[in-house]
């Protein structure tokens, strides 16, 4: 049994449709686009999370901020008695040169809440501080103001003031 089949001739070899001869590598310019877009848009992602992760740790500052101000005034609420009259707690304390545990209560919890909450979690250097301002009014009305850098996230300024006022 034999087949039929149609011979080629030579003349006819290679010539094809026009339009496919003129789109020979286009596929490759096509692979390389798309290899550009992809990554421009890795690059993207990589400094958005870049930026999340700045932000997350200026967020985690300010959050042990806000817990060191509750956790002195709480302190002092212990101590009401030195607190309310303006003369134990009315201090500013900077991180990197904390005071000395004193024999009172008062210099025992600002020297811990320097050196531990303030100096451990928002860094010992000379612009961390924390002040404590009870004026003699005999209404127990304290405010607590706690300084420290924040230039690392995103809009962040080199003195971030966090201030609590509290009634004891």
């Amino acid at each position: 049994m034999s087949l039929n089949r149609p011979t080629v001739s030579s003349s006819k070899r290679g010539s094809g449709h026009p339009l496919k001869r003129a789109q020979v590598g286009v596929g490759l310019i096509e692979v390389l686009i798309a290899v550009l877009v992809l990554s421009i848009g890795i690059l993207g992602i990589a400094a958005l999370q870049t930026r999340a992760l700045s932000d997350n740790g200026s967020s985690l500052n300010r959050s042990a901020a806000t817990a060191a101000t509750y956790s002195i005034i709480e302190a002092m609420r212990l101590d009401r008695a030195a607190a309310v009259t303006g003369l134990a707690y009315n201090i500013t304390v900077t991180t990197n040169a904390c005071p000395a545990q004193g024999a009172t209560l008062a210099t025992y919890q600002l020297s811990q809440w320097c050196n531990f909450q303030l100096g451990n979690f928002l860094g010992k250097t000379s612009t961390t501080s924390g002040t404590v301002a009870c004026p003699n009014t005999g209404t127990g009305l304290c405010t607590i103001t706690i300084q420290f850098d924040d230039s690392k996230a995103s809009g962040g300024v080199t003195n971030f003031r966090l201030v609590t006022t509290a009634q004891l």
